[in-house]
């Protein structure tokens, strides 16, 4: 397990090193940085000088090695916007985006896993049917619209619930259930799919057969199993909420890491922007990563393969 915990860790470099070239490239091609920060009829003196300050008139090998070179000590670079620290910028928004992407997390496990399973051991009939309705819903509904709903009835109509800002619980409300309603939503269909293919496994059928309690049944036989591959989806959207409340930071004004990228991208910020995104794929690459190890640790096939994996 150790070796295949090593191979897990290089892949998970090479991957880091990918996303870190393309984003690289992809940010130099799209635009000169230069023309948000200097107005247009700047001369090209004042223009050239700033590239020079801030290592933009380099060749763009020289840039790209200049920046892996940072990453390697430790410096993500300088915003070029008022000459912080990068990483010192995305830290400072980091708080309020853990906060938002945890609370919907937890929101979409409290609603996801029930719902999921009570339909499965009601599969077919009207719980079944509505529950899935409710969950196909949720997952359909785009975010902006769903806040901008919630917005519309608890701020506007009831005005129980503030529309925008952070700093008190009643902030946290709309924006943590617009974000939670769709991963609920996938949550409940893929743990209704995984307990229904438990039920059709020989040893649900024998533990059925001992005429074992509904309680029992559920969390010494369906649970432990139907987990299995709960954990590797749960894995992949835990990575996914540290970027995907991108719209929904923006929609109630939360000041997040979501709302920052989307201002640096149109600032062209792109240390910010830069690192904003590694963030989101280690969050992506980690996330999996430990859904993989405690894949292995709860199911003995899983590390099985991983054994003949280090072996080949």
């Amino acid at each position: 397990m150790s070796r295949a915990l090593l191979i897990r860790l290089a892949r998970t470099l090479v991957t880091a090193l990918i996303c870190i070239t393309l984003t690289f490239v992809v940010l130099r091609l799209s635009g000169d940085p230069l023309d948000a920060l200097l107005p247009e009829d700047a001369p090209q003196s004042i223009r050239d000088a700033y590239a020079a300050r801030l290592g933009l008139d380099r060749p763009l090998y020289e840039q790209y090695l200049g920046y892996l070179g940072g990453l390697a000590t430790g410096d993500f670079g300088r915003s070029l916007l008022d000459g912080r620290s990068a990483a010192g910028v995305v830290a400072e928004r980091l708080p309020a985006t853990l906060l938002l992407g945890g609370t919907a997390f937890a929101l979409a496990l409290l609603i996801g896993i029930p719902a999921g399973t009570i339909a499965a051991l009601r599969r077919g009939g009207p719980v079944d049917r509505g529950v899935m309705g409710v969950a196909v819903f949720g997952y359909a509904m785009p975010n902006f619209f769903l806040g901008l709903v919630l917005i519309l009835v608890f701020a506007l109509w009831l005005r129980v619930l503030p529309s925008s800002g952070f700093g008190t619980a009643a902030h946290l409300v709309l924006p943590a259930l617009t974000l939670g309603t769709a991963m609920a939503g996938k949550l409940a269909r893929f743990v209704r799919g995984a307990v229904l293919d438990v039920l059709g496994q020989l040893h649900l059928r024998v533990a059925r057969g001992k005429r074992l309690g509904r309680i029992r049944l559920v969390a010494a036989h369906l649970a432990p199993n139907a987990a299995v591959p709960v954990i590797t989806f749960l894995g992949f959207e835990a990575g996914l909420l540290v970027g995907g409340g991108v719209v929904v930071e923006s929609v109630f004004g939360w000041p997040g890491v979501g709302r920052l990228l989307v201002q640096s991208v149109a600032a062209r910020d792109l240390a910010v922007v830069q690192t904003i995104i590694l963030m989101i794929a280690l969050a992506m690459i980690l996330a999996n990563l430990a859904a993989d190890l405690l894949h292995a640790r709860l199911d003995p096939r899983v590390r099985a393969a991983l054994a003949g994996e280090v072996r080949r």
